[in-house]
């Protein structure tokens, strides 16, 4: 299908000019003889936008999961979540924040009898019942809260729905995304997502990531980063973990948090984590380094750099001064998330006290050199870039002051930043573009439509 689009603003404050999409690739419009004309009244035409960072099922589960977000206490989550509790399936929730809890989690505070799971905001945490323990084989553990990677094995045990049941929760929420303006994602969940994607419809570009605990089974299957499987679904990079999170105070730093001898969890020691980007490298997938205290970052920026090779790494929270230069290297990308900013300043304040003016320091990055790509890192903040993208302009979410704001970012760098680097629409490139009406609330503009290779997954009201 070929159409024709007159009176666009292509970009923000832009000209009004015409512009065609036909075979899927952004065109002249006299190449093309239409079969549509689209008169967008002025409205702003955008590169279509890219979450670089997305746990796919883990966001579908999340929307039909009990909300935690409110709990203050681990007695308070538990009298959420007893609301939810139905005989014979198991009760998830999910987002609650325990740093600054008086008391502590523990499987006794919870029904016995009923499998019971809660899940930080951060993922980095999961609270299992007694039942719920034993249905993964931990009968015998003695909390029940699991940490880190401990956790994502927790999560991985659980029996799942039907796979049928899941791939329709990920393709309604890729319906839903795309409905926001969203052409594609990478996904960083925790399974063979080469696999399971080739078995899901999907409305977005799809960059399948690769567990580091899979590299050795993509290797064999001779899967490489940007390696086309369909014409939507191509290889990603391979995830590897340096440390843990701030909220679950794991988190790799350089000091230690206040009132303890902890500097976090180191999960890959510098030397096992060189090895196994080598391995990656040598075969042709690239590095993706979770990476969040100050040096954990020193620790996978050495690593890139020693290397030399291309890669991400995702999150870079908090940065060492003399490393913001080091994100310069070519081919790095820093996958950052700055909708985490606004829900996580009250938490940084406190265990990061001091070192905050180089925390989510997204100017610094970008004037040391270094490449950003926004993401959401859904479940953790919803699966929609405007929450990113306003939150990298103003550094605050609400009514609260911005937060170090010498580091926010100009409104065109955040939406090229969350348009998987694209800044414009160019001749040749594809057809990913998303429609876009009063930009005033740019947390929640009006999306008027989304085209994803020439053809429509959103349109509402052109």
């Amino acid at each position: 299908m070929s159409l024709l689009f007159r009176n666009a603003q292509v970009g923000v404050g832009g000209p009004l000019t015409a512009f065609a999409v036909s075979a899927g690739r952004v065109v002249s419009p006299g190449d093309i003889t239409p079969d549509e004309i689209v008169d967008l009244q002025g409205a702003t035409v955008l590169p279509g936008l890219v979450d670089a960072h997305v746990h796919s099922v883990q966001w579908a589960q999340n929307r039909r999961r009990a909300d935690l977000s409110a709990a203050t206490s681990a007695a308070h989550a538990v009298s959420l979540i007893l609301s939810s509790v139905r005989p014979g399936e198991p009760t998830l929730g999910f987002g609650f924040r325990d740093a600054f809890w008086a008391d502590e989690m523990h499987k006794d505070l919870l029904p016995q009898e009923h499998p019971i799971v809660l899940v930080s905001n951060d993922l980095h945490t999961a609270w299992f019942s007694q039942a719920a323990l034993s249905l993964i084989g931990r009968g015998d553990h003695p909390t029940g809260v699991l940490l880190e990677g401990d956790c994502f094995r927790g999560l991985a045990a659980l029996p799942p729905p039907p796979a049928e049941q899941l791939d329709a929760w990920v393709t309604e929420a890729m319906t839903a995304a795309a409905a926001r303006g969203v052409t594609g994602i990478i996904d960083f969940e925790y399974a063979d997502n080469v696999s399971d994607w080739q078995r899901r419809p999907t409305d977005v570009r799809v960059a399948c990531s690769i567990p580091r605990d899979r590299l050795d089974e993509a290797i064999a299957r001779g899967l490489r980063t940007g390696q086309e499987i369909t014409d939507l679904l191509r290889v990603g990079p391979v995830k590897m973990f340096v440390d843990g999170s701030l909220n679950t105070r794991t988190a790799y730093c350089a000091d230690p948090y206040p009132g303890t001898t902890s500097r976090g969890l180191l999960e890959l020691p510098p030397e096992e984590l060189a090895g196994t980007m080598a391995l990656a490298s040598r075969n042709g997938i690239h590095p993706a380094v979770h990476a969040i205290g100050d040096d954990a970052v020193t620790i996978a920026l050495d690593a890139f750099h020693d290397l030399g090779c291309r890669g991400r790494i995702e999150h870079a929270q908090l940065v060492s001064r003399e490393d913001f230069p080091r994100f310069a290297l070519p081919g790095l990308v820093a996958g950052v998330q700055p909708a985490h900013q606004p829900d996580d300043r009250e938490v940084a304040d406190v265990h990061w006290s001091g070192r905050t003016d180089r925390a989510y320091a997204f100017a610094d990055l970008l004037a040391a050199g270094g490449t950003i790509e926004i993401g959401s890192d859904a479940p953790v903040s919803p699966l929609d870039p405007w929450d990113g993208i306003a939150s990298a302009v103003t550094r605050t979410d609400d009514d609260r002051p911005a937060w170090h704001p010498e580091q926010a970012i100009p409104l065109e760098t955040a939406l090229a930043a969350a348009a998987g680097g694209r800044a414009s629409l160019e001749i040749g490139a594809e057809a990913d573009l998303v429609i876009v009406g009063d930009l005033a609330d740019l947390r929640n503009p009006e999306i008027l439509g989304t085209v994803l290779a020439g053809r429509w997954t959103y349109r509402n009201g052109v």
